[in-house]
């Protein structure tokens, strides 16, 4: 079965590159522009991951995993924070939220397709 990894960030040309890479690995990828456009595409299909950024308009990353965690069926779901952000204080508070893993940008396809992988697993 495809596994469906939703990727919210509000640069269109990241959200491309990370796209194409799942797609490539055969995962079946879900967009959103911002926090509250992942929320609102969140309604009760399964989503095995989801990649998020930390700094966007509306909501951003940290608010927007925080309230995932809130919703039944995505209380469980896995959470990659990938950002430019490496302060500490900002990833602790993403572990805080319940993201699982920390990704800072530019980042290598390969390396996040490992992350997606091991926490799928």
């Amino acid at each position: 079965m495809q596994k469906t990894i939703m990727v919210v960030d509000d640069s269109e040309s990241l959200r491309q590159v990370v796209s194409i890479a799942l797609e490539g690995a055969g995962y079946r990828v879900i967009e959103a522009k911002d926090g509250l456009d992942g929320l609102a595409q969140l309604t009760g299909d399964k989503v095995h991951l989801i990649i998020s950024d930390v700094n966007m308009p509306n909501m951003n990353g940290i608010d927007f995993v925080k309230q995932l965690k809130t919703l039944p069926k995505y209380k469980f779901t896995p959470v990659i924070m990938l950002t430019t952000e490496s302060q500490q204080y900002l990833m602790e508070e993403g572990r805080k939220a319940g993201a699982k893993a920390w990704m800072v940008k530019p980042f290598r396809p390969e390396q996040m397709l490992e992350a997606v992988s091991k926490l799928l697993s």
